[in-house]
């Protein structure tokens, strides 16, 4: 068989994964031990290994996750309230497809960000896209948008989006703004697509960080009445474990 014409051609075709097989294959000396039938399902499915992993490598490159978390990872025996049921379901993504949102609250330290991130490691994983956004940084973007023109793009990525991810809500009170910025995003994304909110504050005291009734009104009815929840409570996960390193993917 020659073997270089064969890569060339299936190069040519964009089957990168094919190719890297069959290299593999060829110099192993494993060939001629496998039938014609064989030898093709082997390269078609490393073809789709490579195209799932490339697809989901630039899935979590937009994601752009705060944590290298995965589901398979958590904690579940931290005593925070974390009932390993309800986050178990909530990994299958079900509520996604129904376009529900999730409110994940609890004091600092409890893993909320961590637990989100590996929600949404799970949605790139299930073929779904996800923007994670912090939102102290958010609405500054927005704001700095609007001045270089960037603004449509910008909102058009945070209503289109499958899975967003507002971590860090309610740190401070919202400038009027800001107020409008996030009723227009959960407009856009009523019904139709589904959030994650993460917060130190439970949902009762979101009233005061939005500041104006009318606005919290509508920003709580489009968020809040169609969300699940996760209540965390305890003492920082941070305090109990030692320092990890940077490219540890454990929680929290």
């Amino acid at each position: 068989m020659l073997t270089h014409p064969t890569l060339d051609q299936l190069d040519l075709l964009g089957l990168a994964g094919m190719a890297k097989a069959f290299n593999e294959i060829e110099a192993s000396g494993e060939a001629g031990a496998m039938s014609h039938a064989e030898w093709l399902g082997l390269l078609l499915d490393r073809e789709i290994t490579h195209r799932h992993d490339r697809k989901l490598l630039r899935r979590l490159r937009y994601a752009r996750l705060r944590h290298q978390a995965a589901i398979e990872d958590v904690d579940y025996r931290a005593a925070r309230g974390l009932d390993r049921g309800l986050f178990q379901k909530l990994a299958e993504g079900s509520w996604i497809d129904a376009h529900d949102n999730l409110i994940i609250t609890g004091p600092t330290g409890v893993g909320k960000s961590w637990l989100a991130s590996a929600l949404g490691h799970k949605a790139c994983r299930d073929d779904r896209s996800v923007l994670y956004q912090r939102v102290p940084k958010l609405f500054g973007d927005l704001q700095l948008a609007r001045g270089d023109g960037r603004y449509g793009r910008l909102f058009r990525a945070l209503a289109g989006v499958q899975l967003l991810i507002l971590d860090d809500w309610g740190l401070e009170p919202l400038t009027a703004e800001a107020r409008h910025d996030l009723l227009e995003i959960l407009e856009e994304r009523y019904a139709r697509r589904s959030t994650i909110v993460t917060s130190q504050l439970p949902v009762e005291k979101w009233h005061e960080v939005i500041g104006n009734p009318t606005y919290a009104d509508a920003v709580l009815d489009r968020l809040v009445h169609n969300a699940q929840r996760v209540e965390l409570a305890g003492e920082s996960l941070r305090r109990k474990r030692p320092q990890r390193s940077a490219a540890s993917k454990a929680e929290p």
